[in-house]
C-alpha cells in the first residue's frame, strides 16, 4: 500500500469531476463537493426510524460525501446499501412485535415463543428451529421464515409493510445484489448510481416506517388528479390537453371535440383515455363530454369539480378473456355496471401499479406462456392474480381486496387514440 501525505489524501479524485448536473463533463473540484453533497442532501428518514437504521445510513451518506476524494467510496456506499435494506428490516421486525413473543412453528408443529426485542438473539433461538414458520398478524396465518433477507422481505409484504407489485418484483434482485457483496468479486460504480441507490434505501426505510415519499420512484405518496380538457379535431389529425382550468384561455383555430377527465396531469398515456377501460398509467375517472369548448367550459362553470389524490400502487383491475381474446383491463366498479351479454367469458382479477400490466399477464398466462403463475403472485412480472372464474366471482374477490365494486354507469367514450388501439388484433 502507498502511504500517501495529508495533502495527498484530501486531493480531489480526478474521475468524480466527470459527473455533473447535465451528464458527462467536467467540473471544478469545489463545484463537484457541492454538486455531489446536494444529490444526497434531501434525503430524509422518518422520525421514528430504529436508531440502529438510522445510523447506518448516515455512516453511507457521510462516506457519500466523500467521494470526490476517493471514487471508490461510491461503490463501498451503493455496496452498503444491500446491507443496510437488512438491517432496517430486521429493526422493523423488532419494532412491529415491542418485546412480544414471536410464534414460531417448526417441522413438527411444535410452537416455540421467542422474544424478539433483540432481533440477533431472536436469530440466534430461530435458527435452531426446524423449518421455522411464523404467524403473521392479524390474520394469523403461518409462513416461512428464516430470519435472513429473503423471509425479512416476505414478512414485511405479507405484513403490509411494503407496497407495489413492480417493487414486488424487484426483491429478488435485492436478495441477488445482497449476496453479490457478500459473496462477490471486485466492480466499481458511479456516483449516480450510488446516489440512486441510497435515495432508493431512504424511500424502503421510510416505507416499512409508514411515511411514503412525494414524487418518489419506488413508494410515493399519493399523487394529485386534476380536472384535464382533451381534445381533438373533427379528422382526429389534431389532438390537444391540458388543465380545464385554463381552456377558458386557449384559442382553438379550427373547431375541437372535448372530454373532461380526472386524470394526473402528466400521465404519459393520457391521450389514450378510454372512460370504460383502464388504459391510462394512473387511475383516471370521466368526468363530461364529448362536446364542445363552450359546452365543457359551462359545465366546469355550473359543477366546480374538486382535484383530489390517488395511490396507484396495487391498484385491483378486472380483464375479460372471450373466444381466446384478452380485453384491456376495466376498474371493478365499470366492469359490474357493463350490459349482461358483455359480463360473459373467464374474467380474472389482478392487483398490479399499472393497469396494461394485468394485460400483459393474463395474455401471459392465456397462451401458456412460462413462468407465468395463473394464481397469486407472478414470479416473471408485476401482477398478482386475485381470482379468475365468471364475473361475480372475480367482482367479489375484488371488493375483498378493497376495490369499489357499487356498478359505476359510464357513457362509452374514448380518445382517438384510444379507438385506435382497440381495433387492433390482440
Amino acid at each position: 500500500m502507498e502511504i500517501k501525505s495529508l495533502d495527498e489524501l484530501q486531493a480531489v479524485d480526478e474521475r468524480t469531476l466527470s459527473f455533473t448536473p447535465l451528464g458527462l463533463g467536467r467540473m471544478l473540484p469545489e463545484d463537484s463537493a457541492d454538486f455531489q453533497q446536494r444529490a444526497i442532501a434531501g434525503l430524509r428518514l422518518a422520525d421514528d426510524v430504529a436508531g440502529t437504521t438510522r445510523q447506518r445510513f448516515e455512516q453511507l451518506r457521510t462516506a457519500f460525501t466523500h467521494g470526490v476524494l476517493c471514487y471508490e467510496l461510491f461503490t463501498l456506499v451503493e455496496d452498503g446499501t444491500r446491507l443496510a435494506l437488512e438491517q432496517a428490516l430486521r429493526d422493523r421486525f423488532a419494532a412491529h412485535h415491542q418485546g412480544r413473543d414471536v410464534e414460531v412453528r417448526d417441522s413438527r408443529g411444535r410452537i416455540h415463543l421467542i422474544p424478539a426485542t433483540n432481533y440477533p438473539e431472536f436469530f440466534e433461538r430461530l435458527r435452531k428451529i426446524s423449518r421455522p414458520e411464523i404467524r403473521i398478524e392479524p390474520e394469523g396465518d403461518w409462513t416461512r421464515f428464516n430470519g435472513m433477507l429473503a423471509g425479512l422481505l416476505k414478512w414485511a409484504r405479507r405484513q403490509g409493510l411494503l407496497r407495489g407489485q413492480r417493487n414486488r418484483s424487484l426483491e429478488p434482485t435485492h436478495q441477488e445484489l445482497r449476496n453479490m457483496v457478500a459473496h462477490g468479486t471486485y466492480h466499481l460504480t458511479t456516483p449516480v448510481d450510488a446516489a440512486r441507490s441510497l435515495s432508493d434505501l431512504a424511500e424502503t426505510i421510510n416505507q416499512l416506517w409508514g411515511q411514503q415519499a412525494p414524487g418518489g420512484r419506488l413508494y410515493p405518496a399519493p399523487v394529485e388528479r386534476s380536472v384535464v380538457a382533451i381534445g381533438w379535431s373533427a379528422d382526429a389529425g389534431r389532438t390537444v390537453m391540458g388543465r380545464a382550468d385554463r381552456l377558458d384561455e386557449t384559442y382553438d383555430d379550427i373547431e375541437f371535440t372535448y372530454i373532461l377527465v380526472r386524470a394526473v396531469h402528466d400521465d404519459p398515456k393520457l391521450m389514450e383515455f378510454d372512460s370504460r377501460r383502464a388504459t391510462t398509467a394512473f387511475p383516471a375517472q370521466y368526468m363530461w363530454g364529448p362536446g364542445t369548448r363552450d359546452e365543457a367550459l359551462a359545465w366546469l362553470d355550473r359543477e366546480r369539480p374538486f382535484t383530489d389524490l390517488c395511490d396507484h400502487l396495487d391498484q385491483v383491475v378486472v380483464v375479460r378473456t372471450l373466444d381466446g381474446r384478452v380485453d384491456a383491463p376495466s376498474y371493478p366498479a365499470i366492469a359490474a355496471a357493463r350490459p349482461h351479454a358483455e359480463q360473459t367469458g373467464i374474467w380474472h382479477a389482478v392487483r398490479v401499479d399499472r393497469p396494461l400490466d394485468a394485460m400483459s399477464h393474463v395474455r401471459a398466462v392465456t397462451e401458456g406462456t412460462p413462468g407465468h403463475t395463473p394464481e397469486g403472485e407472478c414470479r416473471s412480472c408485476p401482477a398478482e392474480t386475485l381470482a379468475k372464474g365468471d364475473i361475480t366471482v372475480v367482482l367479489e374477490a375484488a371488493r375483498r381486496a378493497g376495490a369499489d365494486t357499487e356498478p359505476l354507469h359510464v357513457p362509452d367514450v374514448r380518445t382517438p387514440l384510444a379507438a385506435a388501439f382497440s381495433r387492433l388484433p390482440l
